[in-house]
This record gives structure tokens, C-alpha cells and sequence, in this order.
């Protein structure tokens, strides 16, 4: 069975990216070394994992990745908050050069 992770990630400005993958340390990695064309590249690198949800259902990950996308920033903000109310990166321990 496998498993499909929302992720919300920020950069030094603090411009958040909502995304979805099924392998979150590859794609983070992607992200922090600069290998995603897009966001990526017109943002800056992006630094700092600031959350993630787990799925089995992809096309529910896709819905909950909409949905975030959709939400004011204030909003994501105060989801952010709730859990990580320090903005620590989460990647630290996963995330491997």
C-alpha cells in the first residue's frame, strides 16, 4: 500500500508551497537542492519543511492539497502553528545531501 504526503515547505521570505508526492524525503530533497524547475526556481530554494499529512488515497491528497492551496494565508499559517509553532524544519533528520 502506499503512501502520498501533503507537505507545506517555506523559503526565506516566507512564501509557502503546498505539495503532494509519495516519497516526502526525495522530494524534499529535490526541493532544497534546487532540482525542482517551477516554484522552485522562481522562489528561491525552499528550506524549511514545515509540515506534512499522510495518505493511502492519492486522489485524496490531491483534494487536501487543493484545498490548502486555497486557503488565505493566514489560515495555513494557523495550521502551521498548531503543531509546529516554531516553524522547525522537519526535514532535518530525513533530508540527506
Amino acid at each position: 500500500m502506499h503512501q502520498y504526503y501533503v507537505y507545506i515547505m517555506t523559503n526565506k521570505p516566507g512564501t509557502l508551497y503546498i505539495g503532494v508526492t509519495n516519497n516526502l524525503n526525495r522530494r524534499v530533497y529535490e526541493h532544497k537542492e534546487k532540482l525542482i524547475r517551477g516554484f522552485t526556481a522562481r522562489y528561491n530554494p525552499i528550506e524549511t519543511s514545515l509540515r506534512d499529512e499522510t495518505s493511502y488515497d492519492i486522489n485524496q491528497a490531491i483534494i487536501r492539497e487543493k484545498q490548502l492551496k486555497g486557503w488565505l494565508r493566514k489560515k495555513k499559517i494557523e495550521l502551521i502553528e498548531r503543531t509546529n509553532p516554531y516553524w522547525r524544519d522537519l526535514s532535518k533528520d530525513g533530508y540527506k545531501k
